[in-house]
Order: C-alpha cells, then structure tokens, then sequence
C-alpha cells in the first residue's frame, strides 16, 4: 500500500496540459542561424550576466513594528 493518504493527491496531476495556444506557433520563414561571431558574443554576454551582482535595495535598519 502506498504511504500517502488519498486526500493528499492533488487531482490536477491526473488530467493533461491543455493544448499549446496558436500563438506559440511561429509562423513564416524561420530565423537566419546564428553566425560564429554572434554565437561568441552570447556567450561572452551570458557569462557576463551570471557573475555580475545584480543591485539590491537598500535595507532599512527600523524593524517592521517601527516602519508602521
């Protein structure tokens, strides 16, 4: 016997995906492929973006009892 209770199936799982919406299909010709050099410089901007530290908002030193 399984472990888990019947109550906790979630249902959803059991019925598929509703089809793709048509305007997920591309229509018309295809994109050009990507020549050498732009392929190298997605790379370079790809590795770029991942070790760059993103900004973050400055946190308040007032607890959330004081800021109200």
């Amino acid at each position: 016997m399984s472990s888990t209770p019947q109550d906790d199936i979630d249902l959803a799982l059991a019925y598929p995906e509703p089809p793709a919406s048509p305007l997920w299909h591309r229509t018309g010709p295809k994109a050009p492929p990507l020549t050498p050099e732009q392929q190298r410089r997605n790379c370079e901007l790809l590795l770029l973006a991942q070790h760059t530290n993103r900004p973050r908002s400055p946190r308040t030193t007032k607890t959330l009892a004081e800021a109200s």
